[in-house]
């Protein structure tokens, strides 16, 4: 462990531009570690008078001890996480694809960012804590936005929407090139306010069937790093959003080569019919559904003896011409499935059975046919497996056995799923087309930490359009901002950081994703390799906030200056990791 009390000094460095010359007064601490003398910048004192620093520098010089207890602490105000996500924010430039000026719009709306990958909450409450009053965090002082108006943020909300599709021409040209993989998913979030046009009844996916809904296709690249959104009405189907994101593609993003990754209920045969077949530079990768994988066993085309070897095989069909189909069989996946239906099986089995028990009580038994199978289609549709049943509904009572035949045909497929493609054999392997469906799940974890466990897109707030839309689209940008946290930040988190290797050296690309060693030993220990507690990101969050920025003033003067606290040595890891200085 270095020592961290060493002298304190007022540090001046001087320069000269357009022949005028220009000073800096920093309040420095001077200490040794690992035998070489270093030095940490503890606050800027240029914005003090000259004499004021003069009685600073030799207060500091006379040599009496605890000088830090002549100072007076004003207000103390979290700033380690604020700095380290302001920070990497525009190391990404971000504040700059915002806007290449700098205006109160654009500054309003890189807080907005940051407060909610911070703490989301709605944008009054946002307000608030922006307020210096509030002391919430050293964010507004970051940005020295001063005194903020509640109407403010809906302001800046709006000119951010006015720019979205400037912003995601950008962010485009920096991810997204002619050949590469499109990932595209469509998610939803429910609505509890005033009704807009955009907010319909649809599926939801969220199980919140009595609330109205939107619907959201995020575009992310192969990495899974987001780079467009689109807000469609709640009662809009998956597929149906496909044709304005290709458009959006084409169009304004000017890609020519396209290979869109999509799940079986985004690109539909229809949709491949209708929209993307004989398009010149437009491929896919999509999965077959349940029905469809039924029919090609039907024909002979799917047999156990294709997965001997690798774990999949390609095979052909006339109801897909031009078409590359690639089954896959993976067997931990199979145990899994047989091991979710025989808990289905045996749950809706004791359910039946008390069933078939109130049609046999001795006092008020079941009767009649219309409530036995009113109580019975309860059971099948909670558990789902009514198929696998044989039923006899009579008007003095109940049974049921289960239909072994129709359980064994299912069981027979349990683990194989078909990836159906239009991408050329030279242009792409099998395994190739194989890891690239599964990227989708990039998505699925972007879609997971947007709407529940970061960044909260939900509950929505706003009842007018566009305000959703920038609502949304303002989550987008935070979560931009998060992937590149979480990628830079994975060995100190719970994230796998060496999981690219892990899964070049795995058996088969159908297998599941290993978990690396790195990652193996983290779980095990809560350790990372040198010595750190692993955090999820919140609580890594939480930990960087207690790095604080105090506004501290001298006896006897009205002049004030900013000091940090010490960082900890896990924070000064963060810090490292992210190429940024914990500074003023």
């Amino acid at each position: 462990m270095p020592a961290r009390n060493g002298s304190v000094h007022v540090a001046t460095t001087r320069r000269v531009y357009k022949d005028r010359v220009y000073e800096t007064h920093l309040l420095r601490r001077s200490y040794r570690e690992d035998g070489k003398v270093k030095h940490e910048t503890l606050g800027n004192l240029s914005h003090l008078p000259a004499d004021l620093i003069d009685v600073i520098r030799r207060r500091l010089q006379s040599g009496q001890p605890e000088v830090a207890g002549d100072f007076e602490i004003l207000r103390s105000l979290p700033h380690g996480h604020v700095a380290v996500v302001l920070g990497l924010l525009r190391q990404l430039g971000l504040d700059r694809l915002l806007a290449s000026r700098s205006s109160r719009e654009r500054d309003l709306v890189v807080a907005m960012i940051v407060a909610r990958i911070l703490q989301p909450a709605s944008k009054l409450a946002t307000t608030r804590a922006l307020r210096n009053e509030t002391c919430a965090s050293s964010l507004n002082s970051e940005l020295q936005l001063g005194p903020i108006e509640d109407r403010e943020l809906y302001q800046a909300l709006d000119w951010l929407l006015q720019r979205q599709g400037k912003i995601e021409s950008r962010l485009a040209e920096r991810h997204l090139q002619d050949g590469t993989l499109i990932l595209y998913d469509v998610s939803s979030s429910y609505f509890t306010g005033q009704k807009s046009d955009l907010v319909q009844y649809g599926y939801n996916r969220d199980g919140r069937r009595e609330f109205p809904q939107i619907v959201y296709g995020l575009i992310c690249n192969a990495e899974g790093c987001p780079v467009a959104i689109e807000v469609f009405p709640g009662n809009t189907g998956d597929a149906t959003t496909l044709h304005a994101q290709i458009a959006k593609l084409r169009e304004r993003f000017g890609l020519r080569q396209i290979i869109i990754v999509g799940d079986r209920g985004l690109i539909t045969s229809r949709q491949i019919n209708e929209i993307l077949r004989g398009e010149e530079g437009l491929d896919w990768v999509t999965a077959l559904r349940a029905d469809n994988i039924k029919k090609l066993a039907s024909q002979g085309k799917i047999q156990m003896s294709l997965f001997d070897q690798r774990g999949l095989a390609e095979i052909e069909s006339p109801d897909y011409p031009g078409e590359r189909l690639i089954v896959c069989r993976n067997p931990a996946l199979a145990a899994e499935r047989h091991h979710h239906r025989q808990e289905l099986l045996a749950a809706t089995e004791k359910e039946l059975q008390a069933i078939v028990v109130a049609t046999q009580r001795g006092q008020r038994p079941l009767r009649g046919k219309d409530k036995i199978a009113m109580r019975v289609g309860r059971v099948l549709n909670r558990f789902k497996v009514g198929k696998h049943f044989v039923l006899d509904i009579r008007e003095d009572g109940f049974s049921w056995r289960r239909d072994e035949d129709k359980i064994a045909a299912e069981a027979a497929l349990d683990g194989i799923y078909v990836i159906r493609t239009s991408v050329k054999a030279q242009d792409m392997s099998a395994e190739r087309v194989v890891g690239a469906y599964k990227q989708l799940s990039r998505v699925e974890r972007a879609f997971r930490s947007l709407k529940t466990v970061d960044l909260k897109i939900r509950p929505i707030y706003h009842s007018l359009d566009d305000r959703i839309r920038g609502h949304v689209f303002l989550c987008m940008l935070s979560y931009y901002v998060e992937w590149h946290l979480r990628q830079k930040l994975a060995p100190i988190l719970f994230d796998d950081h060496e999981r690219e290797a892990a899964e070049r050296g795995r058996a088969s690309i159908v297998a599941r994703a290993p978990r690396s060693q790195a990652g193996r030993q983290k779980d095990k220990t809560r350790q990372t390799a040198d010595g750190f507690t692993v955090h999820s990101f919140r609580t890594l969050l939480a930990d960087l906030a207690t790095l604080a920025k105090n506004q501290v003033r001298l006896p006897g003067s009205q002049a004030e200056f900013d000091v940090l606290t010490q960082p900890t040595l896990l924070q000064k890891r963060v810090f490292d990791l992210l190429d940024l200085q914990p500074q003023l």
